[in-house]
């Protein structure tokens, strides 16, 4: 059972169908590609910061200010922090802590949470779905060695939830797309994306094998529960737990349970680099950022989990803004890549452009002329990604290579 979601609340069925046809009428009166002229533009903290150490809250705390700081956001509401754990909890790359190079540093979250407390939030909640697991969000820290004691104590209210699955819940929320989307119409999600006042995406500064960058709105790919839109989800209902990951909707070679609204088009190429930027831009359009942050203090090259591409790099970067379009946008640019590039072109050769794609929906700008960078200039920050990693030929992954034609006869 789903409810239905918009930004100002629930709605009924029949608000949506209202809202569906005004949106096509605008669809038709403007069309997706001309949106990009029409897509807001905010202001994005840039920031050089060393390590993770004492330097870290004040620099912090200048970039929320420089954002127009964190009091209007946050104050007596309800924040969601949707973090990045992606991968193994004990892998590594080479015998650095994971949040050195795969996962959001703790230091970084907690940093976080301590600037969001003292700005007067009333409850902070760290989600995550762990890759097709229902344990605790805590457990799974646990397993690569962190005390989540660190995010406990770092303000008062602080909980967490799995979101792979309903988790605390009683039902998955549903939040259609503005536009219609690209890939899915809606989305059903579990509640916490729902109960917040303020959501926010914490990311690592990395390159997708699939996606070309893992930034703050790659990052909410993995808000999808796999109960749903994984490996082994029931074709009727979903399921009680996630039996598998997200690769059907890398693959498109399965449909979400009939409980759930099907792709828009069946039609449309199977292959993840079609796929994966269109429903990460749909995910960010339905369910909006109001604070993008990107940890490019250190991080890693080449891929976004563990792998024989993964270098750890330490480009001392930190990005941060209101708007994902335009925070993704400055953090593809100090990552040595043009944020208006597209497919064909790096980081974007096996792939679309989720930053075009979620311009396209209206969510942000991703033209860099239309964004102003405060603090740091992106010139003195770059840090060349490419030159930084292995000189490792780019391969389109096995699981986002469409699948063979089925033989005849």
């Amino acid at each position: 059972m789903t409810n239905e979601h918009t930004p100002c609340g629930r709605m009924t069925r029949r608000g949506l169908l209202a809202n569906a046809g005004l949106a096509a009428l605008g669809a038709a009166l403007l069309p997706r590609a001309g949106r990009a002229w029409n897509t807001p533009a905010s202001s994005v903290a840039l920031a050089r910061c060393q390590s993770y150490d004492t330097g870290l809250v004040p620099t912090l705390a200048k970039m929320f200010d420089q954002i127009g700081g964190l009091g209007r956001l946050v104050k007596g509401k309800t924040v969601a922090i949707k973090i990045n754990l992606t991968g193994d909890p004990d892998g590594r790359v080479g015998y650095l802590p994971i949040g050195l190079t795969t996962w959001t540093n703790p230091t970084l979250i907690a940093a976080t949470i301590h600037l969001m407390g003292n700005a007067g939030a009333r409850r902070i909640r760290l989600l995550e779905s762990p890759w097709k697991s229902v344990e605790p969000v805590q457990e799974y820290m646990a397993a690569a060695g962190w005390d989540s004691a660190i995010f406990t104590s770092a303000a008062a209210n602080v909980e967490f939830e799995n979101t792979n699955f309903l988790g605390q819940g009683t039902k998955y929320i549903r939040f259609p797309v503005p536009h219609g989307g690209h890939l899915f119409p809606a989305f059903d999600l579990n509640h916490s994306y729902e109960d917040c006042d303020v959501f926010v995406s914490i990311a690592k500064m990395k390159e997708h094998q699939t996606a070309g960058i893992t930034l703050s709105m790659k990052n909410c790919f993995g808000i999808t529960p796999c109960t749903i839109y994984g490996d082994g989800a029931p074709e009727d209902e979903p399921g009680l737990v996630p039996l598998g990951g997200r690769f059907p909707i890398h693959s498109g070679s399965r449909q979400p349970p009939k409980s759930s609204l099907p792709e828009i088009d069946p039609n449309s190429p199977r292959d993840g680099g079609y796929r994966v930027p269109r429903c990460v831009s749909d995910l960010v359009a339905a369910r909006p950022i109001h604070l993008a942050i990107i940890d490019g203090i250190e991080s890693q090259t080449g891929q976004e989990t563990v792998g024989p591409m993964a270098k750890h790099v330490t480009p001392h970067i930190l990005v941060a803004g209101i708007n994902p379009v335009c925070v993704d946008a400055v953090g593809a640019a100090v990552m040595g890549f043009d944020p208006m590039a597209d497919r064909g072109k790096a980081p974007f050769e096996f792939c679309d452009s989720t930053l075009r794609l979620a311009e396209e929906l209206g969510v942000g700008t991703r033209d860099l002329k239309r964004i102003e960078v405060i603090g740091a200039r992106i010139a003195d920050l770059v840090f060349d990604f490419r030159k930084a990693g292995y000189p490792i030929p780019r391969e389109v992954p096995d699981h986002d290579r469409p699948a063979p034609p089925a033989k005849k006869g």
